[in-house]
């Protein structure tokens, strides 16, 4: 089984993440950050990410009255902006293809909502690809806990030690490790502007299209 992340890795979400940030900060009264800056804050759920961006750094914890203010207009814009403006990154739908086709069974496990994560692939057309989708909400767990992988891996039937996670985070690494899981990530995802080779997964893959030769 080969479970793959959403955003990061099959999709460039910050568009639409970094859209409705800005739109957030200036409903409450607040400047913009700009795309650039919520790039590298995401990776950790739409929660996390509003909270990062009501303090403007990857740590700390903003005021609860300001995040309860805030949270819900990032909500409303986020469900009207979901794929607005995101995109597959290149090669997502040739790796997708080959991995269809040599039978693998596949699934989805992101940290975002579910509300948020099935209309997005539905929207870019690749949802069908997938015989299960764990969203940050399936389970009390998240990513970096290996429960949604072991969540999927029961699904199929699978033995994680024959299973393989493909990320772009450490969140993604950690949790394969914990699980038991082969993990391979790309190079050009979401990892707080850190190398994700930092972390050492198995590999790491520049496009979705190696996977024919690498695996």
């Amino acid at each position: 089984m080969i479970l793959i992340d959403v955003d990061g890795t099959l999709v460039d979400s910050v568009p639409d993440l970094a859209f409705c940030v800005d739109e957030m900060m200036k409903a409450i009264g607040r400047e913009p950050h700009g795309e650039e800056k919520v790039r590298d804050w995401v990776g950790n759920g739409v929660e996390r990410l509003v909270r990062r961006a009501l303090v403007g750094r990857l740590e700390g914890e903003p005021d609860e009255a300001l995040f309860e203010k805030a949270y819900p207009l990032f909500l409303d814009c986020y469900a009207e902006n979901t794929s607005k403006r995101s995109s597959l990154y290149p090669g997502v739908r040739e790796g997708l293809d080959y991995l269809k086709e040599q039978e693998y069974p596949l699934g989805c496990v992101t940290n975002k909502a579910e509300r948020f994560t099935v209309p997005l692939l539905q929207d870019l057309g690749i949802y069908d690809y997938f015989g299960i989708v764990v969203a940050g909400d399936t389970l009390p767990q998240k990513k970096p806990d290996p429960t949604p992988l072991l969540y999927a891996a029961e699904y199929f039937g699978a033995e994680p030690g024959k299973c393989l996670m493909i990320g772009d985070s450490v969140s993604d690494v950690k949790a394969a490790r914990a699980a038991g899981f082969a993990i391979v990530c790309v190079s050009y995802g979401y990892n707080h502007g850190e190398d994700i080779r930092i972390h050492r997964p198995d590999a790491v893959i520049d496009s979705l299209a190696e996977l024919e030769k690498l695996l």
